[in-house]
């Protein structure tokens, strides 16, 4: 594809950086797709570099769209309005502000949509909201994950209201893809804001920013002007939204390729099948070694067990790990994320600590925050829009007992979750891996097979927690331990868990890559049963087993 109006002039050799000022070299700029080499800021592209960057060489084909009204308002300012389009047409060589294109990507057939700010500001008109829903709509029909690269000032005030329906339309053309189980990714890029920011640009299932890009529904200057607020350092900045829950990634333009590459190809299903591990775990109770319950307690919680994070690492592949609740924040003791196991795309969820005191602070000690189980149910969603099977993944002493949790809604978000799982139609599969607390645990633990490690312990309540309640003395929490049958194998012969997946000798933390390598084996063996089972079944078994919880034999059945 043929590179138009760079923005530098042919004959100019050095250049000022737009973000640090400094002096520097075009060809280096231009070389490295307009990234500063001093500051790293990342310079604006056009619509067909975009493209010709992201896309496989020589596979992207436009789109053709339907013509739209050109005036719909007979608008004229200082200019007529359609004075203004012949200009921003002679200027960049382009129809309009977005390109719209087939192609492939890593092989995998995509539709890409590329705004291009030097188009009347990239802003949002009645074609560009036509192409970008024509963009859905063949990415609909063909089934191709649709990518969304935008920049733009808003909606085109030449145009009106005309130009705002344009965001109930795209974004009824994004819901639609939804309904289908189509994956929806954009890319933001410096600057999006207006009504853009508010339609298509935010609802995808997968929002990846740009390093330093800007991205609101208001601008910094009408802000200020609206309302007279100081705005802090780095405001609506890429940096800013991750923080706030609002992004999933900050991801370099020279990884941007790849990273989207790994996306979609999560929507490639392998022809081989899982190899059948029979032997993974233990399901008779009698299999496992005797060992004191508080024993097994304080085996989960050592340090050199292996977090969600080595796990993942160790036993997966490809992970692309998502952020944020897209409301408000992103919890560090929650990892969300696609990745594939034994080459099939997975969705992972679960709690992650530490084994230091830096890491376990860093990550709130395990324990879940409102917005951590918000990320948990946005990607329990993505996998059930995908049909991805879901393994989670839990070591924590429970959701976060704080005042700013309960002042979120941890009651709700956890509630929420349930319900959530109880209802998905893909295959869970549950691991307890260190500690299992209480309704924090649990939020993850609505599933089809759920599984537990050897020295793994799963209660209502910590041994200690219990003791100080109902012995009134901590110190008698070996004893509560033992009354609570808190150890995997009194789980397993009350049917909480199904299975119970061996530890190396002396423990996990003895030797964590084997230990991975053993959850490795009983994730495969439980998918691969799960995969074979229909929405519907997967929904009423996982209803009977938690349906029969508490509930004498008999008297369930003349309940039914």
């Amino acid at each position: 594809m043929t590179i138009l109006d760079t923005g530098t002039s042919a004959g100019t050799t050095w250049m000022v950086c737009p973000g640090c000022a400094a002096m520097i070299y075009v060809k280096r700029y231009e070389r490295g797709d307009r990234v500063c080499p001093e500051c790293d800021s990342h310079g604006m592209l056009t619509a067909p570099q975009r493209i010709e960057l992201l896309l496989d060489q020589d596979s992207a084909v436009p789109l053709a769209y339907a013509a739209t009204v050109p005036d719909p308002l007979i608008f004229t300012d200082s200019r007529p309005y359609p004075d203004r389009l012949a200009d921003a047409r002679r200027r960049t060589g382009l129809d309009e502000a977005v390109a719209c294109v087939r192609g492939t990507l890593g092989g995998v057939p995509v539709v890409v949509a590329a705004m291009d700010f030097r188009f009347l500001g990239g802003s949002l008109g009645s074609a560009v909201g036509e192409a970008v829903t024509t963009a859905a709509e063949v990415a609909l029909a063909e089934r191709r994950p649709l990518i969304l690269v935008t920049a733009s000032g808003g909606a085109r005030m030449q145009e009106g209201i005309v130009a705002l329906m344009q965001m109930a339309k795209t974004s009824d053309a994004l819901r639609r893809l939804d309904d289908a189980g189509v994956l929806t990714v954009s890319v933001i890029t410096d600057p999006t804001y207006g009504g853009v920011a508010a339609s298509y640009a935010t609802s995808t299932d997968v929002i990846i920013a740009e390093p330093g890009a800007r991205l609101g529904f208001a601008g910094p200057r009408v802000i200020r002007q609206t309302i007279g607020q100081t705005l802090p350092a780095g405001f609506q900045t890429a940096e800013f939204l991750l923080e706030h829950g609002v992004v999933d990634m900050i991801c370099h333009r020279s990884a941007l390729r790849d990273r989207l590459i790994r996306l979609v190809g999560m929507t490639v299903r392998p022809a081989r099948p899982y190899a059948n591990d029979a032997e993974a775990v233990f399901t008779d109770p009698a299999a496992l070694a005797p060992a004191d319950p508080w024993e097994r307690v304080r085996a989960a919680r050592r340090l050199g067990r292996p977090t969600t994070f080595d796990h993942i690492a160790g036993a997966f592949e490809e992970f692309v790990e998502l952020h944020g609740d897209r409301l408000a924040a992103d919890c560090p003791a929650m990892v969300a994320g696609l990745a594939r196991l034994d080459g099939v795309p997975v969705a992972v969820i679960g709690t992650q600590k530490g084994h230091t005191a830096a890491e376990l602070a860093a990550h709130n000690f395990g324990m879940p925050t409102p917005p951590g189980y918000r990320k948990a149910a946005r990607v329990l969603r993505l996998a059930a829009k995908l049909g991805l099977p879901v393994v989670t993944l839990i070591d924590t002493a429970g959701a976060y007992p704080g005042i700013t949790a309960e002042e979120q809604g941890q009651a709700v978000a956890i509630a929420e979750n349930l319900k959530l799982l109880a209802g998905l139609p893909v295959p869970v599969v549950a691991v307890i891996t260190g500690e299992g607390g209480s309704g924090g645990a649990l939020a993850l633990a609505v599933a089809d097979r759920v599984l537990i490690c050897e020295n793994a312990v799963y209660s209502v309540i910590s041994p200690e927690g219990c003791a100080s309640i109902l012995w009134q003395d901590a110190a008698a929490a070996p004893r509560a331990a033992q009354a609570l049958r808190v150890d995997a194998a009194a789980l397993l012969e009350l049917g909480i868990a199904d299975a119970v997946i061996p530890e190396p000798e002396g423990g996990a933390d003895r030797q964590p890559a084997a230990a991975t390598a053993l959850l490795r084996r009983a994730l495969r063996q439980a998918v691969h049963e799960l995969r074979a089972w229909s929405a519907s079944d997967l929904r009423a078994h996982r209803h009977a087993r938690f349906r029969a919880f508490g509930v004498a034999r008999n008297d369930l059945q003349e309940n039914r």
